[in-house]
């Protein structure tokens, strides 16, 4: 009498592990990307604390936000990509911008961030 043959093949094995290697790829290829976000994430929320929306200025705000990504080593978006607008008596700090990730070939991985603060006594974000 044969026996029963247990368990999977090679290639039942390369069919399960192909699509497995594929999402762990892409997630090595993401994180310096999401790392970059949390960085500029982290510039805002600080600047929440370091300026009131009374006594600052635009010029200050670029300045110190310049060198918050220099200590960061941020090197995009870059402080010309955000906008900074007045909204009433608050400043408003807004980063949205895309990135790209190279997978493989002609193929890459767009990811699109947002980040909103808002400098002065009702001062939230998202």
């Amino acid at each position: 009498m044969r026996a029963k043959q247990r368990g999977l093949t090679l290639v039942g094995w390369l069919l399960l592990l192909a699509p497995l290697a594929l999402v762990f790829y892409a997630g090595v290829r993401l994180t310096p990307i999401y790392l970059n976000y949390m960085k500029v994430a982290h510039s805002l929320e600080s600047m929440k604390s370091e300026y009131k929306a009374e006594t600052a200025s635009l010029t200050d705000l670029k300045k110190s936000l310049e060198k918050q990504f220099d200590v960061q080593s941020i090197d995009f978006p870059t402080v010309k990509d955000l906008t900074i607008q007045r909204d009433g008596k608050n400043w408003v700090i807004d980063a949205t911008y895309d990135d790209q990730a190279p997978l493989f070939s002609n193929i890459s991985l767009q990811v699109s961030f947002h980040k909103s603060v808002s400098l002065g006594a009702s001062a939230g974000g998202d």
